[in-house]
């Protein structure tokens, strides 16, 4: 029977625990998290069959998964080298840097124990255990970066989580911090930032912050991420991340400049450059990360229109993520944003809602 120690209980941890009850109903999961509420809810839920209090609880265990922050994964790492494990364990993490988690874990691979480094690419504003769901990572990249080439501990990783639905993907650890450190840690420094910029240049316009809709709102959205979980990924990917906004705020430096000197040409080719990148992204596309699938619909100022809208889809078994009121004024039409984990239950709920007269105004991914 296989045993799996799993540390660390949020969304993360949480949701791969889901997927291997899914595939695996009979494996013993063993959890462990400083929070006591998530471990007693953990096992009130039937996620986890026993808790552990410690690392130690790890000794057993056919596969460890280190779910926590960078700074604690690698503390981690460096605890399970002075553990007596067991001789044929697979160890992995989902840390969102690589670099950092594979040095520590050099204790555990000199001792011939196998580590696979991993990152799912996926995630939620929301946190914790109860926020947890099996099909988190559908569709979502799933990166390996073995410590040692390891073709089977890979396939057994692949094999454990199966039921996740991602796309496996290896890299180097090089490889993969620059590619998260332009396409992830970047983007959330800019969302925190640019909240942070609008509360401050509200300070003394209170109604600014609560009028702030739309395209704000969905630039902004993953500002909404763990605070603790985002200053452990900076810390551990720092010389990246600080290479990346150095060239970010040329950008912006060099378009300040345009627009004092109203040089509307290159204005122009600012945005229409933005434009035809942002439109290249897509399913077909290689490389693509999945994303969050809004809709947004015309909806009418009248009592109950939301509760038909979201029973409606619930009576269909669509999921939704998200759901926000752009623009509702009375008597006037309002505009619903509905957020969907795949394109499938966007286009599903689409032509369910148009089917019931709802007007659709656009699609976004």
């Amino acid at each position: 029977m296989t045993t799996v120690f799993v540390k660390g209980l949020g969304l993360i941890g949480s949701s791969l625990i889901r997927a291997i009850r899914l595939s695996a109903p009979t494996t013993v999961i063993i959890g462990c998290d400083s929070d006591k509420k998530a471990c007693d809810y953990a096992v009130q839920h039937h996620l986890i069959d026993r808790i552990g209090t410690d690392l130690t609880a790890a000794e057993t265990a056919d596969f460890i998964i280190l779910a926590a922050p960078v700074t604690t994964i690698v503390q981690d790492l460096q605890e399970l080298a002075h553990l007596p494990l067991k001789k044929n364990v697979i160890v992995t993490d989902v840390g969102s840097t690589k670099q950092i988690v594979l040095q520590a874990a050099a204790a555990l691979t000199q001792q011939g124990i196998t580590f696979i480094g991993g990152h799912p690419m996926a995630g939620s504003h929301k946190s914790g255990v109860t926020a947890g769901r099996a099909d988190l990572f559908e569709n979502a990249f799933y990166f390996l970066i073995p410590a040692v080439p390891n073709e089977h501990a890979c396939a057994s990783i692949q094999t454990l989580l199966r039921a996740t639905h991602v796309k496996w993907l290896t890299l180097t650890a090089a490889e993969h911090d620059k590619i998260v450190g332009q396409i992830s840690h970047l983007p959330h420094i800019i969302a925190a930032a640019l909240v942070n910029q609008t509360q401050q240049a509200f300070a003394d316009f209170p109604l600014g912050m609560r009028l702030a809709a739309g395209g704000f709102k969905s630039i902004t959205r993953i500002a909404s991420s763990d605070p603790l979980m985002w200053s452990a990924i900076l810390n551990s990917n720092a010389a990246i991340i600080m290479q990346q906004l150095e060239q970010y705020i040329a950008h912006l430096e060099a378009l300040k400049t345009e627009i004092a000197q109203a040089q509307q040409h290159k204005i122009y080719a600012f945005f229409q450059n933005a434009k035809t990148s942002r439109d290249q992204l897509g399913a077909d596309k290689v490389g693509e990360l999945p994303g969050f699938y809004d809709l947004f619909i015309n909806i009418p100022d009248q009592v109950g229109t939301l509760a038909a809208v979201t029973q409606l889809l619930a009576q269909n078994n669509i999921n939704i993520v998200n759901i926000h009121i752009l623009e509702i004024r009375e008597d006037i039409d309002g505009v619903l944003q509905l957020t969907f984990m795949r394109a499938r239950d966007r286009s599903l709920a689409e032509d369910l809602l148009q089917q019931k007269g709802y007007l659709v105004l656009r699609k976004e991914h």
